[in-house]
C-alpha cells in the first residue's frame, strides 16, 4: 500500500513537470516569434528608409542637374571667357604687383560684377596694406594665397572694418589666373583682405566630373581652352579680377618648395614669397 502511493505521487510530481516544461518551450516559443516578427519590422522599416534616402538623393541629383542646365542656358560661356580674359582697353584700372625674387602680375579688374571686393582690393593696395605681406598658402595645381598681414591665413580685415558678402556672378568663372576673394564659404559674410589666384591647368577628370553635374559642352570648351579650378570654386568664391600679365610668375610661386602647416597641409613656402608692393594705374 505504501509502495503504491508512492508510485502516485511520482507520477503527479512527473506530470506537473511535464506541463511546467511544456509552458516553457511554448512561452519561450511565442518571445521567439515575437523577437522574429520585430527583426523583421525592423528589417523593413530600415529598407524602406534606406529606399527613400536612394530617392531623396537621386530626386536631389536630378533637382540639382536641372538646376545646372536652367543656369546654363543663361550664359553664353564663351563670350563670357572671351570678356573675362580680354586685356583691359585703355583707361581701366590695372594693378601691377611686384613680388619679391620672382617678378610682376599683373590683374585687370571686373567692377560692375563684383563692385565690393575690387573697391576693398584696390583701396588696400593704394594704402600700402599689401606691403611686406606674404602669400602664406600655396598649392601647385590649385592656387597661390595672400593678403592676410599676419601671414598665417587667420589674420587682416576690409577696408570697412568688417567682412563682407560674396558677390557670385555667374559669367565670371575661376579660370586659370583668376583672381578671387578668400572666404569661409558663401553666406557668412567673411570676406575681408585675403585673395588668391588661381593657378590649376586643364584636368580631364576635372571635365567628366563637369559632364556628371550637368553641364554642357559650352563650359567644358572653355574650361579645356583656359584651364582653372571649376568644380571647387565655381560659384561658391567672388571672382572680380583676372590675371592679364605674369602667370609665368604665379606659376614659378606655385612651384616653390613647401611644408606643412598646423593643420597638416603640404602648403607652407619654405622661403618666404613677399608682396613688395602694388601699382594702381591705368592701362595706357
Amino acid at each position: 500500500m505504501e509502495s503504491k502511493k508512492t508510485y502516485i505521487i511520482i507520477g503527479i510530481i512527473a506530470i506537473i513537470i511535464f506541463i511546467a516544461i511544456t509552458a516553457v518551450i511554448l512561452l519561450d516559443g511565442g518571445n521567439s516569434k515575437n523577437e522574429a516578427e520585430n527583426v523583421s519590422a525592423e528589417n523593413e522599416t530600415n529598407l524602406t528608409t534606406t529606399d527613400q534616402n536612394t530617392v531623396d538623393s537621386e530626386n536631389e541629383t536630378d533637382e540639382n542637374t536641372n538646376s545646372v542646365k536652367e543656369d546654363e542656358a543663361k550664359v553664353d560661356y564663351e563670350s563670357a571667357a572671351k570678356e573675362q580674359m580680354a586685356d583691359p582697353k585703355k583707361g581701366e584700372t590695372i594693378a601691377v604687383m611686384h613680388v619679391k625674387g620672382y617678378g610682376d602680375i599683373t590683374f585687370k579688374f571686373f567692377d560692375k560684377k563684383a563692385p565690393k571686393a575690387v573697391e576693398n582690393f584696390l583701396q588696400h593696395a593704394k594704402d600700402g596694406y599689401y606691403d611686406g605681406v606674404k602669400f602664406h598658402r600655396v598649392m601647385e595645381e590649385f592656387m597661390i594665397q595672400g593678403g592676410d598681414p599676419k601671414g598665417d591665413g587667420t589674420g587682416g580685415e576690409s577696408i570697412w572694418g568688417k567682412g563682407f558678402e560674396e558677390e557670385i556672378d555667374d559669367t565670371l568663372v575661376p579660370y586659370r589666373g583668376a583672381l578671387c576673394m578668400a572666404s569661409a564659404g558663401v553666406g557668412t559674410s567673411s570676406l575681408g583682405s585675403q585673395f588668391f589666384i588661381v593657378q590649376a591647368n586643364y584636368d580631364e577628370s576635372s571635365a567628366e566630373y563637369l559632364t556628371s553635374q550637368g553641364y554642357g559642352e559650352d563650359l567644358k570648351e572653355q574650361y579645356k581652352k583656359y584651364g582653372g579650378n571649376i568644380v571647387s570654386l565655381y560659384k561658391s568664391y567672388t571672382v572680380f579680377g583676372q590675371v592679364v600679365k605674369g602667370m609665368d610668375v604665379v606659376d614659378k610661386i606655385a612651384k616653390t618648395k613647401v611644408k606643412e602647416s598646423d593643420t597638416g597641409e603640404m602648403s607652407v613656402p619654405v622661403e618666404d614669397v613677399i608682396i613688395e608692393s602694388i601699382d594702381v594705374k591705368e592701362q595706357k
